[in-house]
């Protein structure tokens, strides 16, 4: 059961270059093996991963603040992969690698076990409909996949702008036996100054939408 739907999004010749000249460099293509990240990156950094990065904004806004870091990125449509590379190369972003493939796979089989010191999933697709809450991504099943590539003391963010899959976000963190509230209420956090707003936030606050935030860390 797919968490996504692959949408035929117009490419500008801008992105379609960029898409053909600089995925060989930053773009990942499914490995025959987990993947070896101190060689994909060429050194040894803390790790952060952005499921869904969507235009790539906040990762390269991220990658620019902390170029002692790592950003690995997976995004499943071609214009905001493309959006995203076209960043990299003007900003001269040499800590991100991309992934344009199904997030739970690339958890399942691609990463190594304790290989990512943070987790981003910001605004995921919400499936408002109630028949297709099962596609939602953050699921019991997916958080025991993604606890597996985290090392104790990893840092998981979540933010969302849709009141319903915020509550089953916190009751499917809060009873899985990985992670553990870093909030001191236990409950949502106040929006962390670490996190870029994105363009799915300023479209939710445009809408009157209440932002919801939470953080934990791997047991």
């Amino acid at each position: 059961m797919r968490s996504f739907v692959r949408r035929a999004g117009r490419l500008t010749p801008s992105q379609a270059r960029a898409l053909a000249t600089l995925w060989p460099r930053f773009g990942v293509d499914p490995p025959a093996a987990a993947l070896d990240l101190d060689a994909l990156f060429g050194r040894a950094a803390p790790r952060t991963l952005e499921i869904g990065f969507g235009n790539g904004d906040n990762l390269a806004a991220l990658a620019a603040r902390h170029p002692e870091r790592d950003y690995f990125g997976i995004e499943v449509h071609d214009p905001g992969v493309g959006h995203l590379l076209m960043r990299v190369e003007r900003e001269n972003l040499q800590n991100i690698r991309i992934a344009r493939h199904d997030a739970v796979e690339v958890i399942a089989t691609w990463l190594p076990p304790g290989s990512i010191d943070e987790a981003l999933i910001l605004f995921p697709d919400p499936w408002h409909k109630k028949r297709h809450h099962k596609r939602r991504l953050v699921q019991p099943l997916f958080l025991d996949q993604l606890a597996r590539v985290m090392p104790r003391g990893a840092r998981l963010h979540l933010a969302t702008d849709w009141a319903p899959y915020a509550e089953q976000m916190l009751e499917a963190c809060e009873a899985s036996a990985d992670f553990e509230n870093a909030t001191a209420d236990c409950g949502y956090s106040p929006r962390p100054d670490t996190r870029p707003v994105t363009k799915f936030e300023r479209r939710g606050l445009k809408l009157g939408h209440e932002v919801f935030d939470l953080v934990y860390r791997r047991k």
